[in-house]
């Protein structure tokens, strides 16, 4: 069902219009970060990599350079946030998780550009990029915090 939500909101996000062609909102975190709260962490690899795979075939870029770029950032975000709410559970909201989650995906798909497309020429994509990443982790972060508080659904499930 996480996975289909994830696949659901790629399809959503990719029917927006972007400001800049390399900007996505990242809509498709939602669930994997609620995930983080109620699966454990293999479980949160695999729903991962559902997530890459079904954004490759929604958006047509299975297995090309936005593939891949895609893939690197979402593993790198995905330990990020594993590793936070392993190690600080109880001191860390998920508006922080996402926005560590973001800056590390972000940072691996600049790292990305720079060794194979861009070059230097990263260094002016970087500070829009990031701010964005910010802006969009924090509203995602939000919006997985009141969902958690007030869903019905999720009583019961949670792992703690």
């Amino acid at each position: 069902m996480f996975a289909a939500f994830c696949i659901f909101l790629s399809t959503v996000e990719y029917l927006i219009p972007k400001p800049f062609p390399f900007f996505r909102l990242g809509l498709a975190n939602l669930p994997i970060l609620i995930s983080l709260i109620i699966f454990k962490p293999k479980d949160i690899l695999l729903l991962i990599v559902l997530k890459i795979f079904g954004q490759g075939l929604i958006t047509g870029t299975l297995f090309s350079y936005i593939f891949l770029f895609s893939a690197a950032g979402s593993f790198a975000s995905g330990i990020v946030m594993i590793a936070l709410i392993l190690l600080l559970k109880s001191k860390i909201s998920l508006v922080g998780v996402s926005i560590a989650g973001a800056l590390a995906s972000n940072i691996v798909q600049l790292l990305f550009a720079k060794l194979f497309i861009f070059g230097e020429s990263v260094k002016y994509i970087a500070p829009p990029l990031l701010l964005m990443g910010l802006i969009s982790a924090s509203i995602l972060g939000l919006m997985a915090d009141k969902f958690i508080n007030r869903s019905k659904w999720l009583e019961g499930r949670l792992v703690t």
